[in-house]
């Protein structure tokens, strides 16, 4: 059946593929198509992958790095948007696609979304913790501004400080505050602001308009740039009605430029008619401080009495207590010296030497009688010594060998003969006399005498 109803033309699949991708880019060239956004994926190359569905379909889409470039919000899953574009067909899979050349969220506005996702994001890094604002100085010297050198807002800015207070110095960094630079324009601006020494405060903003005018002061570069200022930033953007990101980050939020240099610089006027009521107030303060204190001086010298009178007062206290000084010492002095003349009358009575001496000469008394009574003593012994001596030398039988006696024994036992009994004929005995001895041989004996 077939064969007979159709022409045969064989394709090759790439070739019924770009058919295919041909008639339906042409047909569906400019094709609006709304949708909620579903699995989306941006892969290194920078391009947005994601599904438009619905609840009975999907849809394959593709957003370029180049588009995205222009879209002002991210895409994200949940969002339900309105996509514009061709579809076409992606060969390697043989998958049809949309190819979106616009895309915008439905219900909310792209800008709207773009400022609500910046902000989501910027409140969870801490830009607007109200820790991280610097104050603004009550009197700064040096102002600068980033604004645009030709619009309104730098001209109520210039008048409102010139009439208030002409003294500071101003410095006018020019910048586009809409269009595609004036993001970089301005973020650059304040980071140059922040390499100069002696500014005080940066006003950064421009007069009202569209949020597409205003966009600039909504891109996260410019946000940054304001959290990253040492310097403390104002931001007057548009009117009161008005709310950007700068405004959120920046330390103090001006309703409008006029607002903004009403806040950073004070009347001189007023100042001065301040400053003269704070004159007023102060000299009164002093007069009556001044009265007070005179008063008060006045009732302290009706209690004084003549520094003369009490000087003489205190001369004679002096001399008083000088006198009483030395009757004391005086008094003290003869005491201690009746003290000592007590104590040396004492200490002579009471010397240790006087009894030592009399000791001593007692020793030397008992000396001399134990001298004597031993040279009597020793008198006495001699003489009867020497009287024993003469009995005993008369006894002696030396003192009888010296009258020619002998004394007589055996050479073998040395005790004195007394017998002729004792010894026999042929015995040798010795004899002793008065000088040296003798021995002699027994030839004979005679018992008689």
């Amino acid at each position: 059946m077939i064969p007979e109803l159709f022409e045969r033309k064989i394709y090759t699949v790439t070739e019924l593929t770009y058919e295919i991708k041909d008639i339906l880019e042409a047909n569906f060239e400019g094709v609006w198509v709304t949708g909620e956004i579903s699995g989306v994926r941006t892969p290194m190359s920078g391009h947005v992958y994601f599904t438009l569905k619905d609840e009975d379909s999907q849809l394959k889409a593709i957003l370029y790095r180049s588009r995205m470039n222009h879209l002002k919000f991210q895409p994200e899953d949940g969002i339900e948007v309105i996509a514009g574009g061709i579809v076409s067909v992606y060969g390697p899979r043989g998958e049809y696609q949309l190819i979106v050349e616009y895309l915008e969220p439905k219900g909310l506005g792209a800008l709207q979304l773009a400022f609500e996702q910046l902000k989501k994001k910027l409140a969870a890094e801490g830009l607007f913790d109200p820790a991280h604002k610097k104050p603004i100085p009550a009197f700064p010297r040096v102002i600068g501004i980033v604004t645009s050198p030709t619009g309104a807002a730098i001209r109520d800015i210039l008048k409102v400080i010139q009439r208030r207070f002409a003294n500071v110095e101003i410095l006018i960094y020019p910048v586009h505050v809409q269009g595609e630079t004036a993001p970089y324009e301005i973020a650059k601006a304040i980071e140059e602001f922040n390499t100069l020494e002696g500014v005080d405060v940066l006003i950064v903003g421009r007069g009202g308009g569209s949020i597409e005018d205003l966009w600039a002061f909504n891109e996260e570069i410019v946000a940054r740039s304001i959290y990253a200022s040492r310097i403390p930033v104002i931001s007057a953007v548009g009117h009161e009605i008005d709310f950007t990101i700068a405004d959120l980050v920046a330390d103090l939020r001006a309703p409008t430029p006029s607002a903004a240099a009403e806040m950073v610089v004070k009347n001189k006027a007023d100042l001065i008619e301040k400053l003269d009521a704070l004159t007023i107030r102060l000299k009164n303060a002093c007069r009556k401080k001044l009265q007070l204190t005179k008063s008060h001086l006045g009732e302290v010298m009706k209690g004084l009495r003549d520094p003369r009178q009490r000087i003489s007062e205190y001369q004679q206290r002096v001399d008083d207590l000088e006198h009483r000084l030395v009757l004391n010492f005086r008094h003290k002095l003869k005491h201690s010296q009746d003290k000592n003349l007590y104590l040396y009358r004492s200490l002579i009575l009471k010397n240790p030497l006087e009894p030592l001496r009399q000791f001593l000469q007692k020793v030397k008394e008992l000396h001399v009688r134990l001298v004597q009574s031993q040279h009597y003593s020793l008198e006495t012994k001699r003489s009867q010594l020497e009287k024993i001596l003469g009995k005993l030398e008369a006894l002696s039988p030396l003192a009888m060998l010296g009258r020619g006696y002998a004394i007589c024994y055996k050479v073998s036992d040395p005790t004195p003969l007394k017998d002729a009994t004792e010894v026999q004929i042929n015995d040798k005995v010795i004899v002793q006399l008065s000088k040296g001895k003798v021995i002699c041989r027994v030839e004979e004996k005679n018992h008689e005498i």
